[in-house]
């Protein structure tokens, strides 16, 4: 088990010590990154888009640093994880190979932490091996799928030809402007050079095109809408809703209330941050989740 290295100030850096800071694993015949750290209960937390587990790499630190095993692989596609032109991109294809990638860290009973469409994708695992999860932490992501609409920032990727010219034309001052506008309130947590690693690891060796296959392959359906809400309402284990007060595309006050009614619980822990709580709230976020572990 390895941890992240500080934070470097050129963006090749930070990706050396990216790639330094886990290991690979097989799953299904897919080889993957994972970030793994700590020795208490597992933690195994689910990234979105457009995101990797790099994602995670300060929130790992700070549940192995609170006695717990924090874990968090990249889903095929995105990351450093390989990118096959034969995956299947959907959540169910993704929750297929996150329980695999379960099986193969053989975690026998773990807690959750779901984000962005990680959720879809950690509900489809929860539902398949609820008695394996301890319990569930959902952050800033949609839940009644039938009615999502990708924000706006999000919309092009899911247009064939369109998402194409928009990831190829997305250069970094861009992308740095647009994780700050949607992402992150606190732009004294993160360095440039970090920002500019998620476009890096966003296109990595295949220009972003397993990356479109994904925002193309959301399942917003009634059936998967009615597995997501029916699995949290299930109370077959513990759900906190964690939501960041200052989210622009998925507001509190809509998809955090959508899920806090889905969860049957009676209020969202909200912290002082955008989408991306895991940059800029990491040891607040930790707090709640050990406190999820350790009732």
């Amino acid at each position: 088990m390895t941890g992240e290295q500080p934070a470097a100030t050129d963006v090749n850096a930070v990706i050396d010590a990216r790639e330094r800071s886990g290991y690979r694993l097989a799953v299904g015949g897919v080889e993957t990154f994972v970030l793994d750290l700590g020795h208490g209960q597992p933690v195994v937390c689910l990234h979105g888009v457009p995101a990797s587990s790099f994602l995670y790499r300060k929130l790992i630190v700070e549940l192995a640093a609170r006695g717990l095993r924090g874990i968090a692989f990249d889903l095929p596609g995105l990351g450093l994880a390989e990118r096959p032109a034969a995956f299947d991109y959907t959540w169910t294809g993704l929750g297929r190979f996150a329980s695999a990638a379960v099986e193969a860290l053989d975690l026998d009973r773990f807690h959750l932490v779901v984000h962005d469409i990680g959720a879809p994708v950690g509900f489809e695992l929860a539902a398949a091996h609820p008695a394996r999860v301890a319990s569930l932490t959902v952050l800033n992501a949609p839940v009644e799928v039938d009615t999502f609409h990708r924000p706006w920032v999000m919309k092009p990727f899911a247009v064939k030809g369109l998402g194409e010219a928009y990831l190829r034309l997305l250069n970094p001052p861009t992308f740095r402007w647009l994780m700050r506008h949607q992402g992150i309130a606190d732009l004294s947590k993160i360095t440039t050079a970090e920002l500019d690693a998620y476009l890096v690891l966003l296109r990595r060796t295949d220009k972003g095109r397993a990356f479109l296959k994904i925002m193309r392959g959301f399942e917003l359906t009634r059936a998967k809408r009615d597995l997501y809400v029916g699995l949290l309402r299930s109370r077959a284990f513990p759900v906190q809703i964690i939501w960041g007060e200052a989210d622009p595309a998925l507001k509190v006050t809509t998809f955090g209330e959508i899920a806090r009614r889905a969860a049957g619980v009676d209020h969202i822990h909200r912290l002082p941050g955008k989408h991306f709580l895991q940059e800029d709230q990491s040891p607040a976020l930790a707090e709640l989740i050990t406190a999820q572990a350790r009732p």
